[in-house]
């Protein structure tokens, strides 16, 4: 079984079903069907398996601004919020939702991977109590 990991406590989380997004792994990709490991800092000497997880589906989805070649449905700023981010301000600037999911992201995943490649919009449901 494959792990799955969070570095925050996300609100989502407390919820029976929820989203996620997720680059495919090198090893293979995400599948429906698939039961996986929650775990809350999977590389950490605070690691916490909090469950397990079975895929219900996963959807194609990119963050890439205007311009982009690919062709999969944009994330939106509904997505974003429902995914855990929140509109808020930074240095007296208002933005959305997505702009903080696209920060999170880029500072996770980097730049290049986050412009160039696909991301997978993974809806999880707990399999029992936890």
């Amino acid at each position: 079984m494959r792990i799955l990991g969070f570095s925050k406590h996300w609100v989502k989380l407390e919820e029976k079903e929820f989203t996620t997004f997720r680059f495919a792994r090198k090893d293979r990709d995400w599948e429906v069907g698939e039961q996986v490991q929650i775990v809350f800092k999977p590389r950490s000497k605070e690691r916490e398996i909090l469950g397990i997880a079975l895929v219900v589906n996963k959807d194609p989805r990119c963050m890439a601004w205007q311009g982009s070649k690919l062709t999969e449905a944009k994330v939106t700023n509904t997505e974003a919020i429902a995914d855990g981010f929140q509109s808020g301000e930074t240095k007296g600037i208002k933005y959305h939702a997505y702009y903080f999911m696209w920060e999170f992201l880029w500072d996770s995943y980097g730049g290049e991977r986050l412009l160039n490649e696909p991301m997978n919009k993974l809806t999880l449901r707990k399999i029992g109590d936890w």
